[in-house]
């Protein structure tokens, strides 16, 4: 009896490469996206540096990978190797491109100032986020004088867009495109840290959102700690990040959510007014050194 073969079952895919142009910006590509993680990986380790083993263990690469592109990095001055302790650091050219995207992305520098004044205003805990693709990083958190404090938000801390007061400012700013983009990037996220938003459930806080005015959390992340926001954008118009205002339920019942979120607003304004001023005026010879 001779056995017949189903050739559904045997599939061969093949990746036709069209031309030996193609197979070498193909690995140029990986290398630049594999070099960009490991420049990104040191960035976020600070003035403590990173290991080569910590680069390993975080990037999944192999060693002799993980050498060769950070030589290059090295070359190019974006990372720094410390001669005694062998970790390393981001180079000084990572300090003058960072120094030249100040203008667009310092929003820290701009904003430090508002965030303690509305915290010294309020009484209660404020923040300054930064959009970070589908993500809110908390840049600063200031407490106010009034002694029951919420800690729902650690600088440092990440959330997916929609989740929190800042965070949901920041998607209700962006145009409808973008805010389907960054819940279906946040969508993983949301369902392991934050089961109960849901896309469903975000769209209909951002639609309500635009229409209060100001972003709303009643507790939502962290249960009896409400948070207000407003965001922050630049003169092109896009969102920069967003400041918000978070307190214990009790405090945040109208009108005084009204009046917070005025509070913001005003501070926020007068920040997108200093963000237009830097984005206009070209880095001084000072700035770069």
């Amino acid at each position: 009896m001779i056995a017949t073969l189903n050739p559904e079952r045997f599939k061969i895919l093949v990746h036709i490469v069209n031309s030996p142009d193609e197979a070498s910006s193909a690995n140029g590509t990986q290398a630049v996206d594999r070099a960009i993680g490991l420049l990104s990986i040191a960035g976020r380790a600070g003035s403590q540096g990173v290991s080569l083993t910590r680069l390993i263990e975080q990037s999944g690469l192999g060693k002799p990978t993980v050498r060769r592109l950070m030589l290059a990095l090295i070359r190019g001055g974006l990372i720094e190797q410390d001669s005694q302790t062998r970790l390393y650091h981001p180079g000084e050219e990572s300090y003058v491109l960072g120094t030249l995207a100040t203008p667009r992305h310092g929003l820290l520098e701009i904003a430090a100032d508002a965030v303690v004044r509305l915290a010294r205003d309020s009484g209660d805990t404020a923040f300054v986020n930064m959009r970070r693709g589908a993500t809110a990083v908390c840049l600063h958190r200031e407490e106010g004088a009034f002694p029951i404090r919420t800690h729902a938000l650690t600088a440092g801390a990440q959330h997916p867009l929609g989740v929190g007061a800042g965070a949901l400012a920041i998607l209700a700013a962006l145009p409808d495109e973008e805010v389907e983009t960054a819940l279906a990037d946040g969508a993983r996220q949301r369902t392991a840290e934050y089961p109960g938003l849901d896309a469903d459930i975000l769209r209909c806080e951002v639609f309500e959102t635009r229409t209060r005015g100001f972003a709303l959390n009643p507790g939502r992340v962290v249960a009896g700690s409400w948070g207000v926001g407003v965001a922050i954008r630049r003169v092109d118009g896009t969102v920069a990040g967003a400041l918000s205002i978070a307190a214990i339920e009790s405090r945040m019942q109208p009108p005084r959510d009204q009046e917070l979120a005025a509070m913001l607003t005003r501070e926020a304004v007068d920040i997108e007014k200093r963000l237009a001023r830097r984005m206009t005026r070209p880095p001084s010879q000072e700035d770069m050194t």
